[in-house]
């Protein structure tokens, strides 16, 4: 089970060195083309949740991220064994939760860099964190729904 603590450890490194590059190489909001028209890199700061959200909320995101990651770490162990899927995807996203949480206690902002126009839509600019995020619920929905049709199965 404490493989699933290294993947979040790796998941915040890897986070908060892509972070450290942008803030240290590029000037905020330049933006480097990748692949014309659809992947830029875009220096890029966020005080919100996605989209902007709740702008300026340090407090309660503070709070919000110790009770997830309290959540996440009590779910790793009462089911992590039970399925090594749910656990990686519980790992990534804490290390997404606590890679975002490191910015907002230090800078009150999130980095955000990863600049996607996807068929014509300016996708919000994000990061290393919330990819593990958003790869880590999806994780955790299809091992919920494998784990409810196992038990179906067994009725």
């Amino acid at each position: 089970m404490y493989r699933f603590y290294i993947l979040a450890i790796i998941v915040i490194a890897i986070d908060q060195f892509t972070k450290y590059l942008v803030v240290k190489n590029m000037e905020l909001y330049e933006q480097i083309n990748i692949i014309d028209g659809f992947f830029y890199l875009t220096s890029h700061r966020n005080s919100g949740a996605a989209w902007g959200i709740l702008e300026g909320q340090m407090g309660f995101f503070y709070v919000i991220t110790l009770i997830v990651i309290a959540g996440i770490i009590y779910y790793l162990h009462k089911f992590g064994k039970e399925s090594k899927l749910l656990a990686s995807g519980l790992g990534l996203i804490l290390g997404g939760a606590i890679g975002n949480f490191i910015d907002r206690l230090f800078h009150q902002e999130v980095v955000d860099f990863f600049d996607f126009i996807i068929f014509g839509y300016d996708f919000p600019i994000f990061n290393i964190a919330d990819a593990a995020l958003t790869i880590g619920v999806v994780i955790v929905i299809i091992a919920t729904l494998l784990d409810e049709k196992k038990q179906k199965g067994k009725a």
